[in-house]
C-alpha cells in the first residue's frame, strides 16, 4: 500500500504543469492569433480599390470568417478537451496561416470568401484565446482565474497593438499582398509554444477529486448548459459584444477615412484600441475576482453604449477619435474574463473549452452580423449612421440582459427540471 501511494505521488508529480510556463506561452500564443486577424480591416480600401469591389465584397468576406471561427469554436473546444490544447494549436496555426498565404493572391470575390473567410476564420478558431483560457483554467488554482483570463485576453490585445501599426507599415512599404505573406509566416510561430500547452492538468484528467462537475460526460454539460438560464443569458449578451467588436474592427479605418482623416489614423486607432484594451484586461481580471461578474458585464455594455453615442453625436476630430478608440479599448475584451469566469464557475473547468465555445459561437454571430450589415447598409446609404445607433440599442439590451444572471455553480438536477 505505501509502495502505490509513492507511485501516485510520483505519477502527481509528473504531470504538474508548469504554470508559469503554461500562461506565458498562452500569452505568445493569443497575441500571434488575434493580433493578424485584427488587422484586416487595413486591407478593405486597398484591395477593393485595386479590383473594383464594393465595401460590402471584403465586408461579407471578413463577415464569413468572423462566421467560421464561431461555428468551428465549439468543435476546436471539443478537440482541445479531448486530444490537448497543443495538438489543437498545431493544426490550427497550419490552417490559419494557408488563409493568410492564400489571401494574398485573392484577386475574385470567391477566392477572397475561401482564403480570407473560410480558411481564416477556422484558423483562429483553432488557435483562438478562448482555448487558451481552457488550458490556464485546467491548470491555475480556481482563486487565479480571474487574474489569469485577464492576463490571457490582455496578451490577444497587445497583438492586436503590435499588429495594427505593423500591418500599416508592412502594406506602405511591401504592398497588401507581400504584407498578408509576412503575417502568414509569424503565424507560423504558433507551434513552436503549443508545445507548452500540451495535454491537460492531472486533475482535469481524472475529472478531480470532489467536485460533482467533473463527474460529468460531455452530453451531460451540454444537455445541463441548456437548461441553465443564465448559461442562455450570457450567449445573449455575448452576442453583443462580437457585433461591437467586429463591426469597430473592420469598419472604422475606413469611416475615419470617410470623415477626411488619412487611413493612419485608423491605424493608430485599432491600435489604441488594442493597448487600452490590456489595461481593460488585466482591470477587468482583477475586479471579477472581487464584484459579482454579471454586474461588472451590464456596466461595461451600458459604458459602450454611452462611448459610441458620443462618439457620433459630437463633432468628429483627431482627438475625439483617440479619446473614442482608447475608452473602447478599456471595455473592449474586457468582457472576456468576466464571461470565461462565469462560465467556469457554472460548469467547472473540465469541460470549459467546449462550453465558452459555444458561447464564442454566439459572439462570432453577432460578428458575422455586424460587419456584414456594416457593408450593406453603408452600400445602401452611403453611411454608417444606421449600424452605430443599432450597436448602441445592443449594448443597452447586453447592460439588462446580464443583470439577473447567478454567479454561482449550475446544479446537476437541472437536467431532470426544466426551468420554471
Amino acid at each position: 500500500m505505501p509502495q502505490a501511494t509513492q507511485v501516485a505521488e510520483r505519477s502527481s508529480r509528473r504531470y504538474q504543469p508548469n504554470v508559469p510556463l503554461i500562461i506565458l506561452s498562452g500569452c505568445i500564443i493569443g497575441a500571434l492569433s488575434f493580433g493578424p486577424r485584427a488587422t484586416l480591416g487595413l486591407f478593405l480600401t486597398p484591395m477593393s480599390s485595386e479590383f473594383g469591389w464594393g465595401r460590402d465584397v471584403f465586408a461579407f468576406a471578413l463577415a464569413l470568417q468572423n462566421l467560421m471561427w464561431g461555428v468551428a469554436q465549439p468543435f476546436a473546444g471539443m478537440m482541445a478537451d479531448k486530444f490537448g490544447t497543443g495538438r489543437t494549436l498545431v493544426l490550427g496555426a497550419a490552417i490559419y496561416a494557408t488563409g493568410l498565404f492564400l489571401m494574398s493572391m485573392s484577386d475574385t470575390p470567391l477566392l477572397l470568401q475561401v482564403s480570407a473567410g473560410v480558411l481564416v476564420g477556422l484558423g483562429v478558431a483553432f488557435t483562438s484565446f478562448s482555448l487558451v483560457l481552457a488550458a490556464f483554467a485546467r491548470s491555475v488554482q480556481p482563486k487565479y482565474h480571474g487574474i489569469a483570463f485577464g492576463i490571457g485576453t490582455a496578451a490577444s490585445s497587445f497583438g492586436q497593438f503590435l499588429f495594427a501599426p505593423l500591418g500599416l507599415g508592412l502594406i506602405d512599404n511591401f504592398g497588401w499582398s507581400n504584407a498578408l505573406v509576412y503575417m502568414a509566416a509569424l503565424v507560423i510561430l504558433v507551434p513552436l509554444f503549443a508545445y507548452f500547452l500540451r495535454g491537460q492538468s492531472a486533475a482535469a484528467k481524472t475529472g478531480g477529486s470532489v467536485d460533482p462537475q467533473n463527474t460529468m460526460t460531455l452530453s451531460q454539460a451540454l444537455a445541463l448548459a441548456f437548461k441553465t438560464r443564465d448559461y442562455i443569458l450570457l450567449i445573449f449578451g455575448f452576442f453583443v459584444c462580437g457585433f461591437h467588436v467586429a463591426f469597430i474592427t473592420v469598419h472604422m479605418p475606413t469611416f475615419i477615412v470617410d470623415q477626411g482623416f488619412s487611413v493612419s489614423l485608423g491605424a493608430w486607432a485599432l491600435a489604441l484600441i488594442g493597448l487600452f484594451n490590456i489595461i481593460g484586461c488585466m482591470f477587468s481580471g482583477v475586479l471579477g475576482s472581487r464584484v459579482p461578474k454579471q454586474y461588472l458585464l451590464s456596466v461595461i455594455y451600458l459604458a459602450r453604449a454611452i462611448a459610441i453615442t458620443l462618439y457620433i453625436s459630437l463633432p468628429i476630430s483627431e482627438a475625439s477619435t483617440l479619446i473614442f478608440a482608447a475608452t473602447m479599448g478599456v471595455l473592449w475584451l474586457s468582457t472576456v474574463p468576466p464571461t470565461s469566469g462565469l462560465v467556469a464557475i457554472m460548469f467547472g473547468p473540465r469541460f470549459m473549452a467546449t462550453l465558452f465555445g459555444i458561447v464564442f459561437l454566439f459572439h462570432q454571430i453577432g460578428s458575422f452580423l455586424g460587419v456584414w450589415l456594416g457593408g450593406v447598409l453603408y452600400e445602401k446609404s452611403g453611411n454608417y449612421d444606421a449600424i452605430w445607433w443599432l450597436g448602441i440599442a445592443l449594448g443597452i439590451f447586453a447592460a439588462i440582459v446580464h443583470w439577473p444572471i447567478r454567479e454561482q455553480s449550475a446544479s446537476k438536477s437541472a437536467l431532470v427540471r426544466a426551468p420554471a
